[in-house]
């Protein structure tokens, strides 16, 4: 897998006003091609401000979006999708008591001659998707009852059917087990190897330097910087998204460490924990 390539998302001096809010002031960012871009910032950072101005959720106030060579306006969520923009929420956007078809070309079916639905065409091109991110999972079955890594895989698949190029995931992590997330991680990477471009919005720290390329963090509405990820550590990350080191605000108080006041031996429940003996001694932690 090569290096990223050229630039196919550029955003410059984006800025959004809310009521008594200056949510975004002057943010760039871009994205290459075969990248995954992380966007790291605490609650609050702008980093949800500035993917729903991509998505067409929001208007920007100030600003400019080039796309694929080309400046745009993009004027909502279908205009989005149809620039090749797909977002994939940290609340999956799926209607469980439909098949993993009907929801994945929900508003787009496919259809035949005299204007009906063309069940089997969509339940194979389902199934083709599906195949595309590694996913087990009958066209047929409902998504009700599925785990959420194999929803995400269905939401993956939805986006890769709109001819999307750019997808933007919201902490999509943070539902699933570690297998799961290594799942995850193997269709990024293959997705990657095919051009696509990711902006992947985490606050797993360590998870960023496996997954990410470059790492671009907000604070307070406002650009700190963009760096490498490899060549980047957890703490340059903390330091950028809090503008400061985790020990000023939280430094180790010297406490003299006391008697026991807590001791427990072999402590045992059955299927539960088998001879666990442990203690505790006064201003410990």
């Amino acid at each position: 897998m090569g290096l990223p390539g050229e630039v196919v998302l550029r955003m410059r001096g984006i800025t959004k006003r809310f009521p008594g809010t200056l949510a975004l002031d002057g943010v760039d960012f871009d994205l290459r091609e075969g990248e995954v871009h992380v966007l790291l910032g605490e609650n609050g950072a702008g980093k949800s401000t500035l993917m729903k101005i991509l998505s067409g959720a929001y208007s920007k106030d100030a600003g400019e979006i080039e796309l694929f060579g080309r400046k745009v306006e993009i004027q909502g969520p279908a205009h989005a999708r149809s620039l090749g923009i797909a977002v994939i929420y940290q609340e999956l956007n799926l209607i469980p008591h439909l098949s993993v078809a009907e929801n994945i070309f929900l508003g787009r079916e496919p259809r035949g001659a005299l204007g009906l639905i063309d069940w089997p065409r969509m339940r194979e091109e389902a199934r083709r998707w599906l195949e595309e991110v590694g996913a087990k999972v009958d066209p047929s079955c409902r998504v009700k009852g599925m785990s959420v890594g194999h929803q995400q895989l269905v939401e993956i698949a939805k986006a890769l059917s709109t001819g999307a190029r750019i997808l933007v995931m919201d902490e999509p992590t943070s539902a699933l087990s570690p297998a799961e997330v290594e799942e995850l991680f193997k269709v990024i990477r293959k997705l990657k190897g095919q051009g696509r471009s990711i902006v992947f919005i985490s606050h797993h720290l360590e998870e960023v330097k496996e997954i990410g390329d470059r790492v671009t963090v907000l604070r307070d509405g406002r650009l700190v910087g963009t760096v490498e990820a490899r060549t980047s550590t957890v703490d340059d990350f903390i330091r950028m998204m809090v503008g400061r080191n985790l020990e000023d605000k939280f430094p180790k108080a010297k406490v003299e460490i006391g008697e026991e006041v807590l001791r427990v031996e072999n402590l045992t429940r059955r299927g539960v924990v088998e001879g666990v003996s442990f203690s505790l001694r006064k201003g410990e932690i």
